[in-house]
C-alpha cells in the first residue's frame, strides 16, 4: 500500500468536503477549492477524517492513490489555514512595492517591472520582503517562482530575488594574484 495514500487526512471545523460525478469540493473559511480526480480513486469519511482508497494495485493506481491523498490534503489546509512564500530581494537599489493590483519590482534593470496580481493570490511587499499568499498551493508556489524569475540569484555577490528558505551556493570570483 502506498505510504503517503494510507496515511488519512484530518478535515478541521469548519471545512466541508464533498465528493461527487469525479470531482472533490472543499469548502471552508477562506474559500473553496475543487479538483477532479480519477475513477480509480475513492474517498471515505469517517468521524472527522477521510480516509482514500483505490480499486487496484496497478502501478497508475497506486501513483494515483498518493496524488490525490495529498490534493486533498493541501485543499484542506489552504481552505483552513492558507499558504505563503516569502521571497527576499538582495541588491543595491532593489526593491518592492505593491500599488493596486500591480507589484512594482526594481531589480537593478534600465525599466521596472509590473507583476500582475492574479486573482485568489494575495501579495504583500515590504521594500526587500515580498509574501505571496493564497488558498492553493499550486499557485502561490508557481507565482512565487515566476516573480523569482524575473532576476534570480547569482552566485557571486548572491544579488537577486531568492526564497526566505533558500541558500545560495556562493563563489568566489577572480582571485587578482599573479
Amino acid at each position: 500500500m502506498s505510504r503517503i495514500g494510507k496515511i488519512p487526512v484530518k478535515v478541521p471545523q469548519g471545512v466541508k468536503v464533498a465528493f461527487d460525478g469525479g470531482i472533490m469540493s472543499v469548502e471552508g473559511p477562506k474559500g473553496k477549492l475543487t479538483q477532479k480526480y480519477h475513477p480509480v480513486i475513492s474517498f471515505e469519511q469517517k468521524d472527522g477524517e477521510i480516509i482514500v482508497s483505490r480499486a487496484n494495485e496497478e502501478k497508475q493506481s497506486k501513483a494515483f492513490h498518493g496524488l490525490y491523498r495529498n490534493l486533498l490534503s493541501n485543499m484542506v489546509t489552504g481552505v483552513s489555514a492558507g499558504f505563503a512564500k516569502t521571497l527576499l530581494i538582495t541588491g543595491v537599489g532593489y526593491r518592492a512595492e505593491v500599488q493596486g493590483g500591480l507589484l512594482f519590482l526594481s531589480l537593478g534593470y534600465s525599466n521596472d517591472i509590473y507583476f500582475g496580481i492574479p486573482e485568489g493570490i494575495s501579495i504583500t511587499a515590504e521594500t526587500t520582503k515580498v509574501t505571496v499568499s493564497g488558498i492553493d498551493k499550486q499557485r502561490v508556489g508557481e507565482i512565487s517562482a515566476q516573480i523569482r524569475k524575473l532576476r534570480p540569484p547569482e552566485p557571486y555577490k548572491g544579488k537577486g530575488i531568492r526564497y526566505e528558505n533558500e541558500i545560495i551556493r556562493r563563489k568566489v570570483g577572480k582571485s587578482g594574484v599573479k
